[in-house]
């Protein structure tokens, strides 16, 4: 094995640690500091996931987004790093807020200079800390899933949207997840037979990102959820 492989070997090997240790607990206030820890190398990290999730947010979001982009307003909820905000402004969005509990990722966002405000918020233990009804494009990627977020999020999501307005939530498969999966599937369906928003489109994506289980190329399905606030 040369140096180079090796070296990506080992790097490979640190992820999968972090992440298991980002699952081995359920109370998301004992996750903070493993993310303020992990927020310097957390992008190059992803990297060697192929994490694919932010570009299929954009892609799904701009298929179906008809407004005046450089004049909407994005909500990115869990925003971590920016990598949201990253993909969404090269589709020709310019106006973010980003909400997330970590501390330290969200002074790695604020170096990018993508968001006009930042906002620390742990979420479901404190209210999303915006005006409801008052943005036209409200994002949550990679935070729902077991022992993240719990899935009640989702109509704060939509409370914080405008009328007319697009919630684009991800959620990726694994057998980890399939529970935790059904149970957002009902609340979304629960919220649209309230009345609440409508479905546009869901889409399944094959290469979510790697598996972590070190299966060479082996990629984890994921879901894009998209809705329209009614």
């Amino acid at each position: 094995m040369n140096s180079e492989i090796a070296s990506d070997q080992r790097q490979f090997e640190t992820v999968v640690k972090m992440l298991s240790e980002a699952h081995a607990t359920s109370v998301v206030g004992d996750k903070l500091p493993l993310y303020n820890t992990w927020a310097e190398n957390y992008e190059k990290d992803l990297v060697v996931l192929d994490y694919r999730a932010p570009s299929h947010v954009a892609d799904i979001i701009s298929s179906h987004f008809t407004g005046d982009r450089e004049a909407a307003v994005v909500l990115d909820v869990a925003c971590g790093t920016g990598l949201v905000a990253k993909t969404m402004k090269q589709i020709g969005f310019k106006h973010f807020v980003g909400i997330d509990g970590s501390q330290c990722m969200l002074e790695v966002a604020e170096k990018k200079g993508l968001y006009e405000e930042l906002k620390l918020c742990v979420l479901l233990k404190e209210p999303i800390p915006v005006q409801k009804g008052s943005f036209d494009v409200v994002v949550m990627c990679g935070a729902l899933v077991v022992d993240h977020v719990g899935v009640s999020v989702v109509r704060e999501l939509a409370d914080v949207c405008k009328p007319g307005g697009l919630v684009c939530m991800t959620c990726r498969h694994g057998q980890d997840n399939m529970e935790y999966k059904a149970s957002l599937e009902r609340e979304l369906k629960q919220m649209a037979e309230e009345g609440l928003w409508s479905c546009v489109v869901v889409r399944e994506e094959e290469k979510w990102s790697k598996l972590v289980t070190g299966a060479g190329d082996s990629y984890r399905p994921g879901s894009a959820y998209l809705y329209k606030k009614l």
